[in-house]
């Protein structure tokens, strides 16, 4: 592989600027020209009080679970507001979806004590399940607005108690048309609601997607995608940034033909 497999590339980046610039920093290094188009933003819930009520009782459960690095932040940020922050030790043990929200743990001198092989929701109940009988377990799912159902829904079917606070919203943005009339070599996506909201925006998003590849962080985004009428060309493996920064080198240096057939 060339060391700019991305010279000259355009691709677009969905995810929340705060959340982008690890992201569109490396597309920079691999020669591509990120085009920054948040479709979301993350911000605190209206509400607090069900997180905060859960956090003054941390001691209380026997596993918290973070399905992303924003539930870390907000989660994070309610502690310091709280005057609640407690060393390592003074935590239950944690389990975290991959290895962005395990990354955002260790920023905090946080080690998670499970992290699943396949970085979706279904993989860590699975996990968390094997690692223990969940029978009468308490189980703190700190999480956004939008999460899918299915983990909390799995943890209590196996017998847990879980509480699932708000601790953050995922709201959205309305894009700049604009920035997409030059040609666009690929569009990223990095969760359902940034492919849901970029749908939304347009009458018909196939013709604004054009000929660009359109690659998707795993296989949940990517059936959002579907979902939306969007075809789909890259999935990540495995489901994190650096994978689908690793999947756009590659599909970039294959033939045009292989390129663009969906997987």
């Amino acid at each position: 592989m060339t060391p700019r497999p991305l010279e000259r590339k355009r691709i677009v980046v969905t995810r929340p600027p705060d959340a982008a610039a690890p992201f569109t920093d490396r597309l920079r290094e691999l020669g591509a020209e990120p085009v920054l188009l948040p479709t979301i933003s993350i911000r605190p819930p209206q509400d607090t009080g069900p997180l905060d009520c859960a956090l003054a009782r941390l001691d209380q459960y026997d596993w918290v679970v973070f399905t992303s690095a924003s539930a870390v932040e907000h989660v994070w940020k309610r502690l310091e507001a709280l005057e609640l922050r407690r060393e390592a030790g003074g935590w239950p043990p944690i389990a975290a979806i991959g290895p962005a929200t395990a990354s955002a743990l260790a920023e905090r001198d946080l080690a998670p004590a499970l992290v699943p092989d396949r970085h979706v929701a279904e993989a860590l109940a699975e996990t968390l399940a094997a690692a223990g009988d969940l029978r009468g377990r308490r189980v703190l799912l700190p999480q956004g607005n939008l999460a899918r159902p299915v983990l909390a829904d799995s943890l209590r079917a196996a017998g847990a108690a879980v509480d699932a606070p708000i601790a953050y919203e995922n709201v959205r943005t309305d894009v700049d048309p604009a920035l997409l009339t030059q040609p666009i070599d690929a569009i990223t996506f990095t969760s359902p609601s940034t492919a849901q909201n970029f749908a939304a925006q347009f009458d018909d998003p196939v013709s604004v997607a054009g000929n660009a590849l359109i690659a998707c962080i795993g296989p949940i985004t990517a059936d959002a995608v579907r979902a939306c009428g969007l075809p789909v060309h890259i999935v990540a493996e495995p489901h994190t940034a650096e994978g689908l920064i690793a999947a756009l080198c590659a599909a970039f240096t294959r033939p045009t033909t292989e390129r663009n057939s969906a997987p």
